[in-house]
């Protein structure tokens, strides 16, 4: 029996790549596309909206007339704290992609794993998790004797920055090196900066175009520098990824994870 996947944020460009993703999945479907009340799509059929040909599956503006066993969320932040909140109720897991949260609104959705099991990553491509990993080991051998800088690149729609993928990067450069990240980043320069101080990691961010995305982390010492990048060129690489956490979450004959929150690392092994 396939796992029923609901997707909220349907008529983005990731509702339409997660439906196109679970197209692919022999172990998960689509069982409701959700969009705002408001929207245009409402009533729409799911299937074509998504140009994957009609499905008989209707938009739908209200999660409560959603049938689903995981949620899929990558909406914006008021929007997922609503939606995790609803599937804190019902006991439903979420896949949660939504970046932009402030301090606060994380630490609310993340009260919610102590009810059911939530996935909440800043990536869900396999490749980015994987650059986590080896960033760990370049800090542990690069890190007191280089520069660190993060370059991301993404679409001139994207309206959070720098990106929570750089941010996460960030993150685990820092906490390799027993660094606080939010003492250390320097998110821009201008005018007269003075002399750049070891311990510090800056980030630089360029928006433009249909970037999907750009990530590099560079550890700059003297003579020499090693750069650890990803380039993404399709948001199936982020939907096949949030399909395969869903899946993770449910877990054998819907038998599911215990409550907790999860990233995913954890989904791979990492």
């Amino acid at each position: 029996m396939a796992i029923k996947v609901a997707v909220t944020g349907f008529g983005g460009r990731m509702g339409r790549a997660l439906a196109q993703a679970l197209g692919q999945s022999d172990a998960a479907e689509l069982s409701a596309a959700i969009v705002r009340p408001e929207s245009s799509l409402v009533g729409a059929d799911a299937g074509e909206v998504a140009g994957l040909g009609r499905s008989g599956l209707p938009i739908v503006g209200d999660l409560a007339q959603a049938d689903f066993d995981v949620l899929i969320d990558f909406t914006a932040p008021v929007a997922t704290l609503a939606n995790t909140a609803f599937c804190a109720a019902r006991g439903k897991p979420i896949v949660i992609g939504t970046t932009g949260f402030d301090p606060a609104q994380k630490a609310e959705v993340l009260a919610h794993a102590q009810s059911i099991p939530l996935c909440l990553a800043s990536n869900f491509s396999t490749g980015v998790n994987l650059c986590f990993k080896l960033l760990e080991t370049a800090a542990r051998v690069l890190g007191e004797d280089a520069d660190i800088e993060i370059v991301e690149a993404h679409h001139r729609h994207k309206v959070d920055a720098p990106s929570g993928t750089a941010i996460s990067m960030g993150e685990v450069v820092a906490g390799t090196l027993g660094r606080d990240l939010s003492e250390v980043a320097v998110y821009g320069r201008e005018g007269q900066t003075g002399a750049r101080s070891r311990d510090t990691i800056g980030f630089a961010t360029v928006r433009g175009g249909d970037v999907v995305g750009d990530h590099t982390v560079m550890f700059l010492a003297d003579g020499e520098r090693v750069e650890i990048g990803h380039k993404a060129s399709s948001r199936l690489s982020f939907a096949r990824g949030a399909v395969r956490a869903a899946l993770w979450l449910a877990g054998e004959g819907l038998a599911g994870r215990e409550p907790g929150h999860y990233d995913m690392r954890d989904v791979l092994g990492l």
